[in-house]
């Protein structure tokens, strides 16, 4: 059997007010092929499937037609969706009566009977061409505070810390899940930090379990085989590669530019599964200009020169700007947005860095009564320390212009 584990699509996101639905429609596109090709019998998704919880209906209409998209060129394909910290729990399930006429099933929410966790609910057997089950899928969503409440420890919540509670909740939904599973591999899904893991800036949600950052891998008992995690957006194995993180769909921030964005295929041999990274090429560039460094207003004018036009807005590249202050930040602010709204690009964000400036041997200017000064002088002086270098004569003018209309 094979399967594919991806997560953290964060569909209906947008950056800097730019739509990223053109590029999420590639992407989907690109999961489909990478089925067909590897042919893949089980299709994981981790958490995050929406970027917000109340997706709009484009992005709900886009995620039921991937999804059909996948049955129609894998039939005999089983899914299983998994909530994050992003999703409607409870809307991302509504459909789950005709979904799961489809073999796919969805959970956004951890279900409880009796005060115990709902087997039937997170439990999903995956069966072979033959109708034998060949696996089974332990589906665990973005656990909250409340979840470890009601566990059959003798402490009770209060008497333990949270990554102790997570881990007797992962013990307890394991055991009860082998006596039903046998010897069949047992795979299970997460969304959470572990620690170890390796964050991105810019569009993690920093989420915290009963106050917890971090729960080790060890949370997940031996007896799980492999387990697909979702929230962390950098591709990265934990205790041995038993404990994975697939990675966002294509950089979500500009801290994501240096990873690799692909999905992972497990190829399951009995309880022996291995993990491989596939890449998936980004639907529209994310660059940096300049790629290190700082540029000048003049530099990026030469590097926007070289982007070609892609007639497709939403997948024209997006752009960060690092840039130096040649002049006053308004300033070198206004030149640089008219440069890159002339450009065949997307501005994802334009920052401005000012001179550094030796703070630390720097002596504070002597307080100076106001008797003794000017308003000139003191807009000399806030000038200065403000961007770093004297006003000239333009910005003296300025200011004339308005003391003396005061």
């Amino acid at each position: 059997m094979r399967a594919l584990h991806t997560a953290d699509w964060h569909i209906g996101q947008t950056l800097n007010g730019w739509s990223r639905e053109a590029e999420h429609e590639v992407f989907l596109a690109a999961i489909g092929e990478v089925l067909e090709r590897e042919k893949i019998d089980l299709l994981l998704v981790a958490g995050d499937i929406f970027d917000n919880t109340n997706p709009s209906g484009e992005s709900q209409r886009l995620l039921y037609r991937a999804l059909a998209d996948f049955k129609r060129r894998r039939p005999a394909l089983s899914v299983v969706i998994s909530g994050g910290n992003h999703d409607p729990a409870l809307r991302l399930e509504a459909p789950n009566d005709l979904l799961e006429g489809f073999d796919i099933h969805t959970v956004g929410t951890l279900r409880r009977r009796d005060g115990k966790v709902d087997l039937d609910a997170h439990l999903i057997p995956v069966k072979d061409q033959g109708g034998a089950v060949a696996a089974y899928v332990l589906a665990i969503p973005f656990l909250r505070a409340a979840d470890l409440t009601g566990i059959s420890f003798s402490q009770g919540p209060q008497g333990v810390s949270v990554i102790e509670a997570a881990r007797r909740f992962h013990q307890e939904i394991t055991d009860a899940a082998t006596q039903i599973v046998g010897d069949v591999p047992l795979i299970a899904t997460g969304h959470l930090h572990c620690a170890g893991g390796l964050e991105s800036e810019g569009a993690e949600r920093r989420i915290l379990m009963g106050g917890a950052h971090a729960v080790p891998p060890d949370i997940f008992p031996e007896r799980i085989d492999y387990v697909a995690l979702g929230h962390l957006h950098g591709p990265q194995n934990l205790d041995g590669g038993r404990v994975r993180y697939a990675g966002s769909c294509f950089p979500l921030s500009a801290s994501e530019i240096r990873y690799s964005h692909g999905v992972t295929v497990l190829d399951i041999d009995g309880r022996d599964i291995t993990a491989t990274h596939v890449d998936i090429g980004w639907p529209a560039p994310v660059l940096r200009l300049p790629e290190s460094g700082l540029t000048t207003l003049a530099g990026l004018e030469a590097a926007l020169a070289e982007i070609e036009e892609v007639e497709t807005i939403g997948l024209r590249p997006l752009v960060y700007v690092e840039l130096e202050a040649e002049d006053a930040p308004a300033v070198v602010m206004g030149k640089a947005e008219a440069l890159l709204q002339n450009a065949p690009v997307r501005p994802a964000g334009v920052r401005i860095h000012r001179p550094a400036q030796d703070t630390e041997n720097r002596q504070a200017p002597p307080v100076v009564p106001l008797s003794e000064t000017t308003p000139e002088a003191l807009f000399i002086q806030a000038f200065e320390a403000a961007n770093g270098f004297m006003p000239e004569e333009r910005h003296l003018a300025a200011f004339r212009d308005v003391a003396g209309g005061v």
